[in-house]
């Protein structure tokens, strides 16, 4: 079982497992990215339920001319028109006219074939679906940040081993030149004994290195400065398999990123529906409103008018047509790579239940080996003070037992 290093009281913060995996949730910045697009899905989604309301628009026109069609209409609209001027001029060529128009719009889509109700259904699957990659990106990052934690444990007891590895072999290498000094052992045992310990020393530096490194990965799994170390609390030991392959696999249905793929599928297939309404009508209602005078804002004349309008798409070239066939072979396609993502989710689930099966029959493997190790190393010590076996016999004891326990 892995242990924490202990760390002086009060130099680094305690952290769990599971408060790393919460921690990497909420403060990873894949997973803050995730959820920055799931509100962004979810604003499209209100804008596409917009698009159903009536939209009102202000315009401020000026303009001044003296085209005769135009003077005589802008008159009227000003309500400034005189028969009696009209006729005292030349209508033909009319003095300058300087009108302003401050108009007032609504228009609302009355029927569009179905288009924009295809929209609002492919917008709420994106959000939906977003939202699902926003938990599945969370998802992520908690195991991402509970695998850093635990190599951060693992390089710890590392260090730790190695640390115990090389005082074994610095009381080995004391002894074994009292022994050489007493004419028990020839100097070449002594020296390779210190070469041995010259070695772990080797091996410590680079653990440290490595502990290092792995410290500041989980640091960056959980959106911290990459300076900072935890206690970190002992891992428990490894539950057991609750259940078999098919459970494993019955779970794999329930993933948020297949989720969120299917959701996607689904919106792709409403696309040819939205891409026929080309060949429908479409029907529209305008209403406006004008105040018409010869300075900016005025309203000397007033007026209004209201209008239903019908527009049908006859010809196009074909674009339209070869649009919904596209639309067609693209949600082919796309159950196709959503079906293939299927399986590979199975697949993996697969593999990490047999990974998991290996590793849980290793670990009860291990523990025998590293109790053989021991008792091995334990004896060839006692043989060695009796001056049974050479200082090279305790020293490959002891590096079995090292091996054994990493």
């Amino acid at each position: 079982m892995l242990v924490a290093t202990a760390l002086p009281a009060g130099a680094a913060e305690r952290l769990t497992l599971r408060e790393a995996m919460v921690r990497a949730r909420e403060h990873a910045q894949e997973a803050k990215a995730a959820v920055d697009r799931a509100h962004a899905a979810g604003a499209r989604l209100k804008q596409a339920k917009g698009f159903r309301l009536p939209s009102v628009s202000l315009q401020e026109t000026w303009m001044r001319t003296d085209s005769p069609a135009e003077v005589f209409a802008l008159q009227l609209n000003q309500q400034r028109f005189s028969f009696a001027a009209f006729t005292a001029g030349d209508p033909n060529r009319p003095d300058f006219l300087n009108t302003a128009i401050s108009r007032v719009e609504l228009s609302l889509p009355l029927y569009t074939g179905g288009e924009l109700s295809g929209r609002v259904s492919q917008a709420r699957l994106a959000s939906a679906a977003a939202a699902d990659t926003a938990s599945w990106a969370g998802d992520q990052a908690a195991l991402a940040a509970a695998e850093a934690y635990v190599t951060v444990e693992q390089a710890r007891e590392y260090v730790a081993l190695l640390q115990r590895a090389r005082d074994t072999v610095k009381a080995h290498v004391e002894l074994a030149r009292a022994y050489s000094e007493q004419g028990m052992i020839v100097r070449s045992e002594v020296l390779r004994a210190e070469v041995e310990l010259a070695r772990l020393d080797d091996l410590v530096e680079e653990a440290q290195g490595r502990e290092r490194v792995a410290e500041a990965n989980l640091a960056f799994r959980l959106g911290s400065d990459q300076g900072m170390a935890w206690e970190l609390d002992p891992l428990p030991p490894p539950a057991p398999l609750a259940e078999g392959l098919d459970g494993w696999l019955a779970s794999a249905t329930s993933r948020k990123d297949l989720a969120a793929a299917q959701r996607g599928l689904q919106a792709g297939e409403l696309e040819a529906a939205v891409r026929r309404a080309a060949f429908l009508p479409r029907v529209g209602l305008v209403g406006r409103g004008d105040w018409v005078d010869d300075t900016l804002f005025g309203s000397h004349g007033k007026a209004s008018s209201i209008m239903a309008v019908a527009t049908l798409n006859v010809f196009s070239g074909g674009s339209d047509r070869a649009a919904v066939a596209a639309a067609r072979w693209e949600a082919k396609a796309g159950a196709e790579d959503v079906a293939r993502f299927e399986e590979g989710v199975r697949l993996q689930v697969r593999q990490a239940f047999e990974e998991a099966s290996t590793a849980r029959q290793r670990q009860e493997t291990a523990m025998k080996a590293l109790a053989a190790a021991r008792e091995v190393e334990r004896i060839t010590d006692e043989r060695f003070k009796t001056g049974v076996v050479k200082m090279i016999d305790l020293l490959d004891a002891t590096t079995a037992r090292r091996e054994a326990e990493t």
